[in-house]
């Protein structure tokens, strides 16, 4: 008799802990930023790529901030405080990335970098190992992928100006490939404007020499 009073108060208590208010999410908690911590991530999603792996192990000092609205990144330390290398060429490495929170992280990442006071004397020395990296995003077959090195291509530019013209000609192939294709015709044109904006009058030559149907912005 005793023992199935036990069980009865044992299982009303189990049920009151289930149905208890406390421990049900507040519907205000869906709506509140989260951050995506890299570790906890990790535990629930093995990396598939260098990047990845990094990011899991906390190599990169900073997160992706889940808001209501939009995302957000939020660093660890002032990002003007971190070193370009090797962060800068992490980032640019993971433009490559198909998944969340990568491709979000490496995207804005690499644009906030290039922001802080300062920035052109920092990248200017990693250009050799830079651009390389760039173009392998502008190779990529993923649109998505090739869009993301698109818009770091010329982010990029803007900082270094004309210090990226003995690189160019790296990257014009690929963007000639994309220029054939009707769909990113626009986009690639827009682009190629920006870097001959900034990196000047001598850009136009080293365009036309792989994209001779290229018309100068001052022409």
């Amino acid at each position: 008799m005793s023992s199935s009073i036990q069980k009865k108060t044992k299982s009303s208590s189990q049920k009151s802990k289930k149905c208890s208010p406390e421990s049900q999410p507040k519907p205000s908690a869906k709506l509140n930023p989260k951050t995506i911590d890299p570790v906890c991530f990790c535990a629930y999603s093995q990396p598939s790529s260098a990047f990845a792996a990094t990011y899991a192990r906390g190599g990169i000092p900073c997160r992706l901030v889940h808001g209501s609205v939009k995302h957000k990144l939020q660093w660890e330390c002032p990002p003007e405080t971190v070193p370009f290398d090797p962060l800068l060429l992490t980032l640019a490495e993971g433009l490559r990335e198909t998944k969340h929170p990568y491709t979000f992280v490496s995207k804005e990442g690499f644009k906030q970098l290039l922001l802080v006071e300062g920035a052109a004397e920092k990248v200017v020395p990693l250009l050799p190992r830079l651009v390389p990296v760039l173009k392998a995003a502008l190779a990529h077959a993923d649109d998505e992928v090739f869009g993301r090195g698109l818009d770091a291509l010329v982010q990029l530019s803007a900082v270094v100006g004309p210090s990226l013209n003995d690189h160019l000609k790296l990257l014009l192939t690929n963007l000639l490939k994309r220029l054939m294709d009707k769909k990113y015709r626009e986009e690639v044109t827009v682009a190629l404007q920006k870097l001959e904006h900034c990196g000047g009058r001598a850009t136009v030559a080293i365009i036309k020499s792989k994209i001779p149907t290229y018309c100068s912005i001052y022409s």
